[in-house]
């Protein structure tokens, strides 16, 4: 008879992962009307009526918190990574002018450790309710020999809601129209792949003073979510377009938006650039053309505006707490490019 190999001691144990699904319960709990039932069951049921709105339109994104998620977890500081993934989902699906309203998360892991699964899902519950929108499910997956014990990929989708004609898709960017600058609040969810290459080299950059903080504790600072402060500004005539700076940098996010026929004319001397990408750029001999290729270096959102409007908007945002200032304006183009002129300031 060969010997016996229940799923337990290949790597999966059912009775620990029901365990844990019954601990993430009380996270997942909400008085939400809009959600129809309970924790547990094989999909979530959402309302899909919006009596507020006359012809709303779904707007759905799936993002994950790139390989910044693998450092948070290699140096066990998990805290921030959950708000890192759901700031950087619900960035995404408010450039639309959208209100979040559902996300479902997905936790793949080596091996299920129920407190730290716990603490997890109750971080992003927790992020969800900070912007307003409800965490209700998702999917757990212990996949032994996929993944080293202690070791998590995360992932999330949103669901989103915007009046049809209400929607910020830059259709209406005019030429002569601002682009104003948010800052970010350090890295966000980029360039990590250089990073942890960076920390391959040299363990030593870790304990780096930047400040009052070290190079860990910068490059772990979360990425930052802009709902709360730009969500009054969505139905106003004056917002043309909003893009979030990720991936490729201003150049390669602001594109986006453009219609037809115009260009942005982005003047670099302008970006207040933050210490820690003194230091990556310092570190890693990158010129200044890769530098705002691979990270935002100090601007997390850029807003298209009515230039009549700019200066009010970015007062308004700063009383709010975001540094906000122009950088650059709309012009006649034909590519849709976005032209990075002047030299950056370190």
């Amino acid at each position: 008879m060969p010997q016996k190999i229940s799923y337990a001691s290949a790597g999966v144990n059912i009775d620990a992962a029901e365990d844990t699904k019954r601990a993430m319960a009380k996270s997942l709990e909400t008085k939400n009307p809009l959600v129809l039932n309970r924790i547990g069951a094989f999909a979530s049921l959402c309302d899909g009526s919006f009596p507020d709105y006359e012809h709303p339109i779904l707007v759905c994104k799936t993002e994950e918190p790139g390989s910044k998620q693998k450092i948070a977890f290699q140096y066990k500081r998990r805290g921030g990574i959950c708000f890192d993934m759901i700031h950087h989902l619900i960035n995404d699906v408010i450039v639309m002018g959208a209100k979040p309203l559902f996300v479902q998360d997905l936790i793949v892991c080596g091996k299920m450790q129920k407190e730290v699964i716990k603490k997890l899902v109750d971080d992003i519950a927790r992020a969800c309710r900070a912007q307003g929108c409800v965490l209700t499910g998702g999917e757990t997956s212990e996949q032994p020999s996929v993944l080293e014990a202690g070791m998590y990929v995360l992932g999330s989708s949103c669901i989103g809601v915007v009046e049809k004609s209400k929607i910020v898709d830059g259709s209406a960017i005019r030429e002569g129209d601002t682009v104003l600058a948010l800052a970010s609040s350090g890295v966000h969810t980029n360039g990590y792949t250089l990073i942890r290459a960076l920390i391959k080299e040299d363990g030593g950059i870790l304990n780096t003073r930047i400040g009052k903080k070290t190079f860990l504790d910068e490059i772990l600072v979360p990425h930052r979510c802009y709902y709360q402060e730009l969500k009054d500004l969505f139905a106003r005539p004056a917002l043309h377009g909003m893009a979030h700076i990720t991936g490729g940098g201003i150049a390669g996010n602001l594109n986006r938006i453009l219609p037809v026929g115009l260009d942005a004319k982005i003047d670099v001397s302008q970006l207040r650039i933050l210490p820690i990408f003194s230091l990556l750029k310092a570190k890693s001999g990158n010129d200044d053309p890769d530098m705002m290729k691979t990270f935002n270096l100090g601007v997390g959102m850029t807003l298209v505006v009515d230039p009549k409007a700019a200066d009010q908007i970015a007062k308004n945002l700063k009383k709010k707490g975001v540094d906000c200032y122009p950088i650059g304006k709309i012009v006649k183009g034909g590519s849709q490019k976005v032209r990075m002129e002047g030299t950056l300031k370190w």
